[in-house]
């Protein structure tokens, strides 16, 4: 089998089953597979594949077809221009993220000690620690140690000076020690578990998914907790939930100011930035 009859076989397959971007994914995992570009592929689609590739490809196709997500199959997903690890133990970094990211680098582009709650595979803690600079110490922490294990092999593989701890949000950092706390916490109210898709459902951290019955749990204990850890002027800067908005600025009192809410592109409220006053 070439690769030319390879990926429109995939494709096949994956459209039959209502895999979205059929033809994108059958190339992504094809490219896995080689270790090659996608665009090498369409430079060389006379070329044999041979049967160690071919059953690997097949293997991941039959994942693909599972449900389980591109990024667990693959091992990798690019976020803010560069591959991070993933593996089920982790949310999978979605673009949308990267808007709090844009949000901590313009508000506080000096900030020296960060904190990034509930970190995952560490992407937002790595990529402020990598564009902020040696000045700043960046700390992370998450509940999971699992996930820690995959965030730290990100840091170091990218080169990123980040301090894991393992411990729920914020409880095990000082009082007035931050100038920058940021999150993508869990926002999802479990009542709406049977409405999401597959790939999220069945493979992706419940912990990372859901936080309570109206999916606020993880923003209030942030509410109260940041006032705690952040020193006067801080930023708290936290993904949202797209109908979330009013209800997690509502938990913010009169110590914080200069509120903010980012749209992502799709014109949704996404990131609320918050700075403590007193």
């Amino acid at each position: 089998m070439d690769i030319r009859t390879a990926l429109q076989r995939g494709s096949r397959l994956l459209e039959e089953a209502a895999i979205p971007a059929a033809r994108l994914t059958a190339e992504v995992l094809l490219s896995r597979v080689l270790q090659r570009e996608r665009a090498w592929l369409y430079g060389h689609p006379e070329e044999l594949l041979d049967d160690a590739a071919r059953a690997h490809y097949d293997h991941f196709l039959h994942e693909r077809l599972q449900g389980k997500p591109t990024q667990y199959i693959t091992g990798v997903q690019e976020f803010y221009g560069r591959e991070f690890l993933v593996t089920p133990d982790v949310f999978i970094p979605r673009p949308e993220t990267e808007h709090v990211v844009e949000t901590a680098l313009r508000l506080a582009p000096r900030a020296e000690s960060v904190l990034d709650v509930g970190c995952g595979s560490g992407a937002i803690a790595v990529t402020l620690s990598l564009e902020l600079g040696p000045r700043a110490c960046v700390f992370a922490t998450d509940a999971s140690l699992a996930a820690i294990g995959v965030a730290r092999a990100n840091a170091a593989r990218l080169g990123a000076a980040v301090a894991f701890i393992a411990c729920d949000l914020s409880s095990t950092i000082a009082s007035r020690s931050l100038d920058l706390l940021v999150s993508n916490p869990p926002y999802i109210p479990a009542g709406e578990e049977a409405g999401l898709p597959r790939e999220v459902r069945e493979f992706e951290p419940r912990a990372a998914l859901f936080a309570g019955p109206e999916g606020l749990d993880a923003y209030r204990k942030l509410a109260a907790d940041g006032a705690r850890v952040l020193r006067p002027g801080g930023w708290m800067i936290l993904e949202l939930g797209y109908r979330q908005v009013d209800a997690v600025r509502a938990m913010l009192n009169e110590r914080w100011g200069e509120l903010e809410v980012v749209p992502d592109l799709a014109g949704l409220p996404r990131v609320l930035a918050a700075r403590l006053l007193r």
